[in-house]
């Protein structure tokens, strides 16, 4: 590809999107490679994160976050091609939906869990039940 074609296109494509005359198997190998790579470091630096001492300790959940979000980028780009392009507004209308569904699972759950405690029967009540009978 010549010089001239890349800045014709620079600033136009998002990470992980190739040139219209880059529609080859190697173009699409290279966008899977440096995707792998990128999230081989990330794991790498998680790892690093949590087994080395140079963090302070309460940093170390929020540094593994960070690494976290960062990965799920890397996954949603290079893997499965989300970018702003127009073509593709279902495909994060999809993503986003499934989002929603997912945290309102989750924050329904946790209200369960954090409301069954105060909804369940005393223990010396049930012991008072077990012992009438």
């Amino acid at each position: 590809m010549s010089a001239e074609k890349e800045t014709e296109w620079q600033g136009q494509l998002a990470p992980g999107d190739e040139l219209p005359e880059d529609s080859g198997l190697s173009a699409g190998v290279r966008g899977y490679v440096i995707g792998l790579v990128v999230s081989l470091l990330l794991t790498a630096a998680s790892f690093l994160v949590l087994h080395d001492t140079f963090l302070w300790k309460p940093g170390i959940p929020v540094a593994l976050g960070v690494l976290a979000v960062a990965q799920m980028g890397i996954h949603l780009v290079f893997f499965l091609h989300l970018n702003t392009g127009p073509d593709n507004t279902n495909n994060i209308l999809a993503l986003a939906f499934g989002v929603l569904i997912v945290a309102i699972v989750v924050s329904g759950s946790l209200w369960i869990m954090s409301h069954l405690n105060h909804n369940m029967m005393l223990m010396e009540r049930v012991m008072d039940l077990h012992q009438q009978r």
